[in-house]
């Protein structure tokens, strides 16, 4: 057997993609999860994707603000390392809900921290976010920027970085990394596994996945007036395929011994507006995409995309899937999944 490997939030959208990648490259893999905002289906879709490696996943309902069930779930397990995505993500919600936010993300990770450390297992890596950035005064973003986030969740993902290296910097056994990843979209090429945001969705993709297929009327974008090629926002949109393989490649980086607490981006190094990205998906979906424009919305900047150097030289990973290959797989999903893991069951 390979290592064992706790998957903190792993029934969520990136978690899911990244324990399929962990299970198909020999690792075990212990997914833990309160179900808040994902779905055990999830988990029972990865097992089937997962084929012959199904039987090394296990997965338990546990929230991380459960201090007694993590200490039960380590004392009884040894992990060799864990990734950490558990987290609530909505910026709109946590600007109205910013004690939720802190107590959920924060506290969570205090506990998560303390019972890996009574444990002895201090290999981290830690799903960060490009919002720790806020808004860049130039692009590519490099991991020496300042960082400063502009509402409650980018200051939790911000927060918790700090409370790592401070972790790090008293105790020079862990080995911790973070990676800040840019915009997430697409999902498994079998559209088995994807992303299904309970209530309204926060981000672009799943907003215009549910236009396509008929639950909402139009798509509303935000700030038609930016200097950017057509108007529209610009971000850097990554394929989650490409996000899991980057977590892999991040749990092999943390067997090096130089390793202390390092943060990398994780993009494709590119910036696509949003009307690239919603002519992409027209194209792959053969739907029309009803747009309705609206002003801009506080905070939002306008163009942010990764500089993928570091993850490029000291990973040797790079992203390998263009927008093409992300809105594709994505009307995949949708299209077999319209309500996504609440969609009736297809027929086999």
């Amino acid at each position: 057997m390979g290592e064992k490997i706790l998957v903190s939030g792993g029934a969520g959208y990136i978690g899911s993609h990244t324990v399929l990648q962990l299970l198909l490259g020999g690792y075990e893999t212990v997914v833990i999860d309160n179900l808040d905002n994902s779905s055990v289906v999830a988990i029972d879709r990865v097992r089937f994707l997962a084929a012959q490696y199904a039987p090394n996943l296990s997965f338990h309902q546990v929230d991380l603000r459960d201090k007694p069930a993590l200490e039960k779930l380590f004392a009884s397990e040894k992990f060799d390392a864990v990734i950490h995505f558990a987290g609530l993500k909505a910026v709109g919600e946590s600007v109205h809900k910013p004690l939720l936010y802190y107590d959920n993300n924060i506290i969570g990770t205090i506990y998560l921290l303390e019972v890996m450390a009574a444990h002895g297992c201090k290999k981290l890596v830690f799903s960060s976010s490009a919002t720790v950035y806020g808004w860049p005064k130039e692009v590519p973003c490099t991991e020496d920027f300042p960082i400063n986030a502009l509402n409650p969740y980018g200051r939790t993902k911000l927060f918790i970085e700090e409370i790592c290296r401070d972790v790090y910097q008293s105790d020079s056994e862990w080995k911790v990394i973070l990676l800040r990843y840019f915009n997430p979209v697409g999902a498994h090429p079998s559209g088995d596994i994807g992303e299904d945001p309970h209530g309204t969705p926060n981000n672009l993709m799943p907003f215009v996945q549910q236009v396509a297929v008929g639950r909402r009327p139009a798509l509303t974008v935000f700030g038609t007036d930016y200097n950017t090629v057509d108007g529209t926002g610009v971000r850097d949109y990554i394929h989650v395929v490409d996000l899991a393989e980057g977590h892999s490649a991040a749990l092999r980086k943390l067997a090096d011994p130089s390793i202390g607490c390092e943060v990398y981006n994780l993009g494709t190094g590119k910036g696509t507006s949003v009307l690239e990205m919603v002519a992409a998906f027209e194209k792959a979906s053969g739907k029309k995409i009803p747009l309705v424009k609206a002003g801009r919305r506080a905070g939002d900047a306008e163009i942010v995309y990764a500089s993928t150097d570091k993850a490029e030289r000291e990973l040797n990973w790079k992203a390998k899937y263009g927008i093409e290959e992300m809105c594709r797989d994505q009307w995949k999903w949708a299209s077999k999944n319209p309500y996504g893991y609440g969609s009736p069951e297809p027929a086999t």
